[in-house]
């Protein structure tokens, strides 16, 4: 089976096994709170656990892919030890979040944003545990294991076009909330369809999947120009740090869409500052390489 078949198989074995298994994470959950077990996890819907769900069943199936996939170590996805981590994970920090931010001091001077009068300390913590766990999570999975296995069947451009799409895909797939009012086994098949259904809205499509779809592409781009993670990683992190400290910082005055969304990683003007990102990237990619040299 090519490599390609058996990602894909992953994929959809993630899919059904979140599916059923998230009934079983929010009766277990239920039944502890009705003890007095974890009492809060009673305010969570059901949602919720099924995108816990979907995580349990990617950790779950991970090990038998990488096994029928013969990946045995780092070299065999195509990476290599950096010497220059640090250079390029705090480069990756300045080059994606100082764009956004200038584009964020620009909706503020055009008072499509404003600052806020009470910052709330604890949501701002929530950033910067994000902004530290998440990338090093996201970059592993997408750009090293996922990338890794697709970058072996020799197509480059396609690979970075698979997993991209993939990354987008994840990311935009959030069923509504509370759409499962009664529980049932095929809840979580439910919660899948109503997720798939968000492509069918063309707004939705311009500000949200085009934007992921292209920061796939500048982290993906990233990992295959220097055979390692860390410039992705750095990226990603100044991306969740700027678009993260922005909405702590300030509040919205004005609906957009779907030139601007929910936050600045959502939009045709995100779309646009990524796109520089990616030019900026490749312009201190060129002149530092070749400086070492």
């Amino acid at each position: 089976m090519k490599d390609a078949a058996k990602l894909a198989g992953y994929f959809i074995g993630i899919l059904i096994v979140g599916a059923f298994l998230a009934p079983v994470l929010f009766w277990s959950a239920q039944w502890l709170a009705t003890h007095g077990v974890l009492p809060f996890v009673a305010k969570y819907d059901f949602e919720t656990f099924f995108h816990r769900a979907i995580l349990v069943a990617a950790a779950l199936l991970l090990w038998p892919f990488l096994c029928i996939s013969h990946v045995h170590n780092v070299a065999d996805l195509g990476l290599a030890p950096n010497p220059r981590w640090d250079r390029d994970l705090f480069a990756g920090i300045f080059l994606s979040a100082l764009p956004l931010l200038c584009c964020g001091a620009l909706l503020i001077a055009f008072h499509v944003y404003s600052i806020r009068h009470v910052f709330v300390w604890s949501r701002f913590g929530k950033v910067l545990v994000a902004s530290i766990t998440v990338p090093f999570i996201e970059e592993a999975f997408f750009r090293g294991i996922v990338l890794g296995v697709l970058l072996r069947t020799r197509r480059k451009y396609m690979a970075i076009f698979a997993v991209s799409a993939i990354f987008a895909v994840v990311h935009f797939l959030k069923a509504p909330e509370r759409i499962s009012a009664i529980v049932t086994w095929t809840s979580g098949l439910n919660s899948i369809a109503h997720a798939f259904a968000r492509f069918g809205d063309p707004m939705m499509l311009a500000s949200a999947f085009a934007t992921l779809f292209v920061i796939g592409c500048i982290l993906a781009v990233a990992r295959v120009l220097t055979y390692s993670l860390w410039l992705s990683i750095g990226l990603h992190a100044g991306w969740i740090f700027g678009s993260g400290t922005f909405s702590w910082l300030t509040h919205r005055q004005i609906v957009a869409l779907p030139w601007l969304g929910k936050n600045l990683l959502i939009g045709i003007v995100p779309l646009g500052v990524t796109a520089l990102t990616w030019i900026i990237m490749r312009t201190w990619l060129k002149y530092d390489r070749a400086s070492q040299v």
